[in-house]
């Protein structure tokens, strides 16, 4: 299999999933972000989306969308316990999680990046919106706050299981740190959250 890898969040999920469930042996091709290498024919053939990362299979054929690959990743992998979950109900909750922190923050916050901070990179690559911006990075905030609630007493996003959900939120919340969205230290739950996560190994991939 070969990765096709770059700078961003997106990326990163990615690598730090595959540190975390054991995934080894898959030759890496970094791809140019910012010079827009992901919007030439030679990548689009390949994932015509445009996004990264992408996953060519064995077979030649290719994934995208993080949690796509990640799911498939976990179930290839030969070692270790499953990061999305043992059973159907493990699965049902972890998937629950990564699509409310998917809707609910990371697409308002990454709206507000790319409609503000990001507006000169991907203006001629989307439409954009930048009236918007302020409104997506209070909408991400909004939620947040709402997550520290619902995590209060847990050690995981999913109660005492380590998921995808995990990877998927520091990801991000890494990354908004570094594009003026850093974590409101009134949402003590999800510092404290923050701060076990930034100690794994998998965080510095």
């Amino acid at each position: 299999m070969l990765l096709f890898d770059s700078i961003g969040p997106n990326p990163k999920v990615v690598r730090m999933f595959m540190a975390e469930r054991g995934v080894s042996g898959i030759e890496v091709q970094k791809v140019d972000l910012l010079g827009g290498e992901n919007r030439q024919e030679a990548y689009m053939a390949k994932n015509p989306t445009g996004t990264l990362p992408a996953l060519q299979l064995d077979n030649g054929s290719y994934l995208s969308e993080i949690t796509v690959i990640c799911e498939y990743l976990d179930e290839i992998a030969t070692r270790g316990p499953s990061l999305i979950g043992s059973t159907p109900e493990e699965r049902a909750e972890t998937r629950m999680w990564v699509r409310r922190i998917d809707l609910g923050i990371i697409e308002p916050m990454v709206a507000g990046f790319r409609y503000a901070e990001g507006l000169k990179l991907f203006s001629n690559r989307m439409r954009c919106i930048p009236h918007a911006a302020e409104d997506m990075k209070a909408i991400a905030q909004e939620k947040l706050a709402w997550l520290d609630r619902q995590i209060a007493g847990r050690t995981f996003i999913c109660g005492n299981r380590f998921t995808l959900a995990d990877v998927f939120l520091f990801a991000f919340l890494q990354f908004g740190a570094t594009v003026k969205q850093g974590l409101d230290p009134a949402n003590t739950h999800l510092v404290a959250w923050y701060d076990r996560m930034a100690a794994r190994p998998s965080a510095a991939v």
